[in-house]
């Protein structure tokens, strides 16, 4: 019933508006993202719109259970134009997206970013972002304990003496989520990994439970980090926030948030040996949209070297296009060592996803992370 009451919204949603000009094309766009994020995009698409008044943008913002929704969207025969995707859910979408190969010029992008977008060697989506895994750490707290920060050399084992010296006086030395996602660098640390190169499954094998255990140690047999009872109802970033962890694993998008919040010196660097995996989002063309050439320049202007520059000026986002991550806007200001998220990406891998990764995702948090 939630479900036919959803199609039947839609359905208005995209299909309500018929009172419009005739000859006035409307792009139906889908996406998520917060408030923030949504602060910066839709003025960009409302720029767009006056200087192409002969094309609407309808938003279908969705910031709840996305891909779901989304997939529901197609089995609909209701897919949006433009559909903003990630790299974790592409192969459960790309065949129903166009092929930007030779749209774009794909000099400009980091070449994760590229093969985090692609299908089968295709690029479905034109990439706006990647994403790594970085340490954020209080400066001030490592100051107090007489600890060095880490820098870009440091190892695996480096990681795990600085939780155990910085956890005192109630103080945590490192984070903990339970999520598999944010135990994946230590699984690689030890060898293992959800899927291989070849796309063969293996967190059942030898390395990756090794790896689960060097993540969960941390909380629950060293104490290095708060286990789920400790934290409670707050989140990693919060207690980050309160000071009562010095270290915590996470991406880009936790910047805006520390620049505004922080009252302590703070900054980041990367995982030891840049073990963290990275992803990517994107913008893609879905192969029925009737309107593919309006629906290409548009996805062309989002991802201008101006437009990211305004997505990147926040700090929410590593961009994608090399010329805007390697300027003084993404590089200068806080934190110090931005250029480390780009050494992340550098010596990263793609993670390797097939149609069920996120069923596996879903079924080895269970089985990890219960407690």
């Amino acid at each position: 019933m939630i479900k036919r009451l959803f199609v039947i919204f839609l359905c208005f949603f995209f299909t309500g508006c018929s009172s419009q000009n005739n000859d006035v094309i409307t792009l139906n766009f889908s996406t998520w993202g917060s408030a923030s994020e949504m602060k910066i995009l839709t003025p960009i698409i409302a720029e767009y719109e006056k200087e192409n008044p002969n094309v609407k943008i309808k938003i279908q913002h969705i910031p709840q259970d996305y891909f779901n929704k989304l997939h529901l969207l197609y089995a609909s025969n209701l897919e949006p134009d433009v559909v903003f995707i990630n790299n974790l859910n592409l192969p459960i979408f790309s065949s129903r997206l166009e092929d930007l190969s030779d749209k774009f010029d794909k000099k400009n992008y980091y070449p994760q970013s590229l093969n985090a977008m692609s299908d089968n060697g295709h690029v479905c989506a034109i990439p706006r972002d990647i994403s790594v895994l970085v340490i954020y750490y209080n400066k001030d707290l490592f100051d107090k304990n007489g600890e060095r920060y880490p820098d870009k050399n440091w190892s695996y084992s480096d990681l795990y003496t600085k939780a155990k010296e910085l956890s005192k006086n109630g103080i945590f030395g490192i984070g903990y989520d339970n999520n598999v996602y944010y135990a994946l660098p230590y699984i690689r640390a030890c060898g293992g990994d959800i899927f291989n190169v070849s796309g063969e499954y293996t967190a059942d094998k030898i390395e990756f439970k090794k790896g689960i255990n060097s993540y969960k140690n941390l909380a629950y047999k060293y104490h290095y980090a708060p286990t789920k009872a400790q934290t409670g109802s707050k989140t990693v970033a919060q207690l980050f926030l309160e000071g009562r962890i010095a270290m915590h694993l996470s991406g880009r998008w936790m910047v805006p948030k520390y620049r505004e919040c922080a009252k302590f010196n703070w900054d980041v660097v990367n995982f030891p040996n840049c073990y963290a995996p990275s992803d990517a989002s994107g913008w893609a063309i879905s192969k029925s949209s009737k309107h593919k050439e309006e629906a290409l320049k548009f996805v062309l202007y989002l991802s201008s070297k101006e437009n990211i520059s305004k997505m990147a000026e926040s700090g929410l986002i590593i961009p994608a296009r090399k010329d805007v991550a390697e300027s003084d806007l993404f590089l200068k200001g806080t934190p110090e060592h931005s250029d480390l998220f780009l050494r992340a990406v550098k010596y990263s891998k793609n993670t390797t996803v097939d149609k069920n990764y996120t069923r596996y995702i879903d079924t080895l948090n269970d089985t990890y992370f219960q407690n």
